[in-house]
């Protein structure tokens, strides 16, 4: 008796917890880097909504991180690649996927104006045409390991 209740009550227990570490490693193969120092009130725009970005604030490809004119960003990213955008600037993370066994990846963004400051990871340590930094009038290939851009917001 004792082994039926055991089995009927550890069989969806288990089946319960799988499907939570699944979920939960489903959410964090999401996060593709972390804010690690804000100044000023920079936020993130994801699916629409806009949010404050604080130290620990997990990102997501797609996301838009805005910096206000007395506002600066740190992030870190999952293949160890340092971004630091200065005032008044407007990142895209485009496109992200980083496979931590072989380092093999893309890491593909937009700077729309402002300032950024890069320092590459394993994604383009592994492979150099993998990580691309567009702006307004140019599509930066990283080819080294450290470089600044800046763009100027666009007149419409």
């Amino acid at each position: 008796m004792i082994s039926s209740f055991t089995h009927r009550v550890a069989a969806p227990l288990a089946l319960g917890l799988a499907a939570l570490l699944a979920f939960a490693g489903a959410a964090w193969a999401n996060d593709i880097g972390q804010v690690k120092t804000v100044k000023g009130g920079v936020t993130v725009e994801r699916a629409g909504k806009r949010e404050a970005a604080t130290v620990g604030y997990k990102l997501r490809a797609t996301d838009v991180v805005r910096t206000p004119a007395d506002g600066a960003v740190g992030i870190t990213m999952t293949d160890n690649s340092l971004l630091s955008a200065g005032p008044n600037s407007e990142l895209v993370l485009e496109r992200y996927a980083f496979d931590t066994t072989t380092h093999a990846g893309r890491f593909d963004s937009t700077l729309n104006k402002g300032t950024l400051a890069v320092v590459s990871g394993k994604i383009a340590k592994q492979s150099p045409d993998a990580m691309t930094v567009k702006t307004p009038s140019a599509i930066l290939g990283v080819r080294g390991t450290e470089f600044v851009v800046s763009a100027a917001e666009t007149v419409q």
